[in-house]
């Protein structure tokens, strides 16, 4: 197969559109990750002093757990927000190795143009 320069280019082009979308996605992914993992955070040390009342004797792991229990909800949320935003990673890190291709092939088809 082969390609001309004006291809190359297009894909480069096609691929600067496609960091700019990844870009905002990954922005995004990042807002909610945090916000979940505030309000997680947030919700666990309400749990926590909850349970910490002298009458009862939990252990720390126990008082760790319960609030776990008591925020299962909100931890799935930033679980699921965690793995958006390396999902939105890892697409940047494709996104780039595909522009780091088209530059070489960019490369190797203005050499042959010149053969």
């Amino acid at each position: 197969m082969s390609l001309t320069p004006m291809q190359v280019e297009r894909r480069l082009l096609d691929l600067s559109a496609e960091i700019d979308v990844a870009h905002a996605d990954l922005i995004n992914a990042e807002q909610v990750y945090h916000a979940a993992k505030a309000t997680f955070e947030i919700s666990m040390a309400r749990a926590r002093m909850s349970v910490s009342h002298p009458d009862m004797k939990l252990t720390s792991v126990q008082r760790e757990d319960e609030a776990l229990i008591q925020n299962a909800g909100q931890y799935v949320d930033l679980a699921i927000a965690e793995a958006e935003v390396k999902a939105a990673r890892a697409n940047s890190s494709r996104i780039r190795t595909q522009v780091d291709i088209a530059r070489s092939i960019s490369v190797s088809v203005r050499a042959s143009m010149e053969i």
